[in-house]
């Protein structure tokens, strides 16, 4: 295998010039995308563009991508990147020019990505991030996979982390040891098994964003009154208004649960978790495949998540937060599908010396019911007051059902609200539908807060906020006494403990 020479500046694949000039081209299109709807509604009204001709919009179409064009290669030639024996130099711009150095040892993880368009023209885009800001990422669009694997292991040549990261020959080797492999059949139970509310409030909201942009060309279109020449309000006509309905929140259900489905293929599609000496290797994607190493000293949290028709399957979702990761990103450092066994096996792997155990498992004070309580009382007040200046007094029965959806609710986000502190570790559960599972090593924490609000103080009452450099985790409503106590503790722990958070 060839070796290419990082330590002068080089460009990336010609190929880039594809890659940059495609994603310039997305952009513009979804920056443009209502105007674009506005024009094709027109075109169907058989109205004029204000003079403007099909040819000449065509004309104008081509010039546009001429220009993207032009900047795409004018940015290929100006992308040019080398090492030093500590930093990563970048030097990029069209008009202003900018030169980027990164330390090696400031560099939080470098990953291999591949989308459809990548995967067709056979390279690879690398990407690099560090413990500073979300925007500070920096992606190489186009290299081939041999030596886009070189560069990564090269930016960690000078870093705590050489020895846990494979070399390129051993990355294509034939030596891998493949701890988990998901099955089609695995994919489609976590699919089906998901919380698809989220599913349906994202659906929702796009149709709504998409029709309130549209609003008024649909009314141009005279929908309403094309609608209002159907309807006769007879009883009849109600009760079919009230089955359509019906059938519409139905098929909404079925829907989200289609996107849901189809969206865990795609981004879990051949997911594999490569176990190696001291890291553990993500593969997944089907239109986007990406490859990252996951290392124990660069993880801030593990977050375990499942519900109660996932524990019937066996299958458990571990994500992994690390400092200040692209959030568009966080969805890659998930792996789901995984049985008890193997959760277990891989919280131990990055995590080494942690026991689900150890601790005394503490409850929050009862004023977690209290607010919780308070919170859906404020939710149905809402809810009803909606209802009933819409629909009429009617609209209370709805009550019937969402009261003792209300009591559940408060009565299983208690009971499943829980704290355990070990030795090293931190661990908080929470959840209603889906049970929830945080862990952090405590010499990881970057700041411990305690929070009480005037209604908490009579009781004595307060809040721990606990931040690591990916997130931060709540210990909710528990005895000032106790939060003063842990947070002392902490404190101590953090100071005394001569360890890198990173």
């Amino acid at each position: 295998m060839e070796i290419t020479d990082f330590s002068h500046p080089i460009r990336q694949s010609s190929k880039g010039i594809i890659v940059i000039f495609a994603f310039k081209t997305i952009s513009f299109f979804k920056k443009f995308f209502v105007l674009f709807i506005a024009f094709g509604l027109s075109i169907v009204k058989n109205q004029t563009l204000g003079g403007v001709t099909p040819f000449r919009l065509l004309l104008g179409l081509i010039t546009v991508l001429i220009v993207i064009l032009i900047i795409a290669i004018l940015k290929y030639l100006n992308f040019k990147f080398h090492l030093s024996d500590d930093d990563f130099h970048l030097a990029t711009g069209v008009i202003n020019k900018d030169n980027t150095i990164i330390p090696k040892s400031k560099i939080q993880n470098v990953y291999i990505k591949q989308n459809f368009l990548q995967q067709v023209i056979n390279v690879v885009s690398l990407k690099i991030e560090t413990a500073g800001d979300k925007k500070s990422e920096i992606e190489i669009n186009a290299l081939d996979k041999a030596t886009a694997l070189d560069l990564k292991f090269k930016l960690f040549a000078k870093n705590n982390v050489i020895n846990a990261v494979e070399s390129p020959t051993q990355a294509v080797g034939n030596d891998r040891d493949v701890f988990f492999k998901v099955t089609p059949i695995r994919l489609l139970l976590e699919g089906i098994s998901q919380n698809h509310f989220k599913s349906f409030l994202l659906i929702t909201t796009f149709v709504f964003g998409l029709y309130t942009e549209l609003e008024d060309y649909l009314k141009a279109l005279n929908i309403e009154e094309r609608i209002e020449d159907y309807v006769n309000f007879d009883e009849e006509t109600i009760f079919n208004l009230i089955l359509t309905n019906a059938i519409l929140i139905l098929g909404a259900v079925l829907f989200s649960l289609l996107f849901s489905v189809v969206k865990t293929f795609i981004i879990n599609f051949n997911l594999e978790v490569v176990e190696h000496q001291k890291t553990v290797e993500i593969n997944k994607g089907l239109f986007d495949k990406v490859s990252l190493s996951l290392t124990p000293s660069r993880i801030q949290n593990l977050v375990i998540s499942t519900n109660r028709l996932k524990q019937a399957l066996g299958l458990h979702t571990l994500a992994v937060k690390q400092a200040m990761v692209n959030v568009k990103q966080q969805k890659n450092f998930n792996i789901v599908a995984l049985e008890k066994e193997q959760l277990h096996y891989l919280i131990n792997k990055l995590l080494s010396g942690y026991f689900e155990e150890e601790g005394e498992k503490r409850k929050p004070r009862p004023y977690y019911m209290r607010i919780a309580a308070l919170e859906m009382l404020l939710f149905f007040t809402v809810l009803n007051g909606l209802g009933f200046a819409f629909l009429g007094i009617d609209a209370l029965w709805v009550n019937l059902i969402f009261i003792p959806l209300a009591v559940l609710y408060v009565l299983t986000s208690y009971r499943k609200a829980y704290y355990r502190i070990s030795e090293n570790f931190i661990t908080i559960g929470s959840g209603v539908i889906d049970t929830t599972t945080q862990i952090l090593e405590i010499h990881k924490i970057q700041s411990v807060k305690l929070k009480q609000s005037i209604f908490q103080r009579p009781r004595k009452v307060a809040s721990l906020v606990i931040s690591t450099a990916s997130q931060s985790v709540t210990i909710p409503y528990i005895s000032k006494s106790e939060a003063l106590s842990i947070y002392n503790y902490l404190l101590y722990k953090v100071e005394s403990q001569d360890r890198d958070w990173m």
